[in-house]
């Protein structure tokens, strides 16, 4: 089975905290996800254990709609995120922890095993979402520090 398994990580000039709160509330998702289009929720605000919501994104081309379920959120430190459904099943993973000087490290994983047809474009996915990722960190940190620090 080819697997999909891309990690990328940035560091953000901002207090953990902040870095995961924004991050993690799927609302802010379509602001810093290029590909992200839509947010539907299929549960009550905030996300927690359990949540259930609806991603409508654009990918290679494709238009692509999936449900994703909270499975796990420890504040501060670590938010999954998993869907069975679709020819390609995912499980996404933010990270945060801490930096020098008050920043944050995120890490983003990606990872899943395409089927059917999707399971020959594995490696061209993989590369695609590399570079997506790395584009996407890259708008979170742009969003980020350019908020006003709380005083």
């Amino acid at each position: 089975m080819a697997v999909v398994d891309v990690e990328t990580e940035i560091t953000v000039a901002r207090p953990r905290n902040e870095v995961a709160d924004y991050s993690s509330n799927p609302d802010n998702a379509t602001a810093w996800y290029t590909n992200i289009k839509e947010v539907q929720w299929k549960s009550s605000k905030p996300a927690q254990v359990g949540s259930r919501v609806v991603f409508i994104a654009e990918f290679l081309g494709r238009r692509l709609t999936y449900t994703y379920e909270v499975v796990e959120l420890v504040p501060d430190e670590r938010f999954v995120m998993r869907t069975a459904e679709g020819p390609f099943p995912m499980e996404t993973t933010y990270e945060w922890r801490p930096a020098p000087n008050g920043n944050t490290k995120m890490t983003l994983r990606n990872r899943g095993e395409p089927s059917g047809f999707s399971r020959l474009g594995a490696p061209l996915m993989a590369r695609a979402m590399r570079r997506a990722n790395n584009k996407d960190l890259a708008r979170l940190k742009a969003i980020l520090e350019a908020a006003p620090v709380d005083q």
